[in-house]
């Protein structure tokens, strides 16, 4: 599935410090039968946003006009549990295009890769600048620059490198899954065929 192509990310951003966030915490498995990619943004941390009787929670994040953007600074350890790449689909769905924590479950951030969705690992401590500015200051601001594999707090040019696997890291700035990327390559393996005859 191809998805949108990620060069620069200019953001503000939506905090959410809780630690060893799993996967069934971001996408709960009673959503998990749908086979569409799309529609799953709505259960995004659904447990979270909203009580049993379908009412948002005044006190989640999510809930709070307050926050709002395409960056979810999240404390360490998220993604972690079982594997579904769902919990992707969701922030997807949702409308996050890059997570941020100082750290994350491999599977998980591999299914990001694969969906669309930059996964940046910073330092602990550098994650605390980032609450920090977000808590004091709602509209601030954070670049990402996946060519320069940079992320940026505008407000004071304080920055980290990240690192990207070079095969995902162009995947990511065309827009291509695993078969985009090899759809993309069919006139050169067409060529290499006929060579071969």
């Amino acid at each position: 599935m191809a998805y949108d192509k990620f060069n620069v990310l200019t953001s503000t951003v939506v905090p959410l410090p809780t630690e060893n966030v799993d996967t069934d915490q971001i996408i709960p498995a009673r959503f998990l039968k749908a086979t569409e990619r799309e529609g799953f943004g709505d259960n995004l941390f659904r447990d979270w946003r909203y009580d049993v009787e379908g009412n948002p929670k005044k006190d989640f994040v999510l809930n709070d006009s307050t926050y709002s953007g395409k960056i979810l600074l999240s404390g360490r350890n998220f993604g972690s549990g079982s594997s579904r790449e769902h919990a992707v689909w969701a922030l997807y769905d949702y409308g996050f295009r890059c997570v941020v924590s100082s750290f994350f479950a491999d599977i998980f951030k591999n299914n990001c890769l694969n969906i669309g969705v930059l996964p940046v690992t910073i330092s602990p401590e550098f994650a605390d600048v980032l609450f920090a500015a977000v808590e004091a200051d709602p509209s601030t601001e954070v670049e990402v620059d996946i060519d320069k594999q940079k992320i940026t707090l505008l407000s004071t040019g304080q920055s980290e490198s990240f690192d990207i696997n070079a095969y995902k890291k162009e995947n990511m700035k065309n827009g291509f899954d695993d078969i985009d990327y090899l759809l993309n390559l069919k006139g050169e393996i067409e060529e290499f065929e006929k060579g071969r005859a």
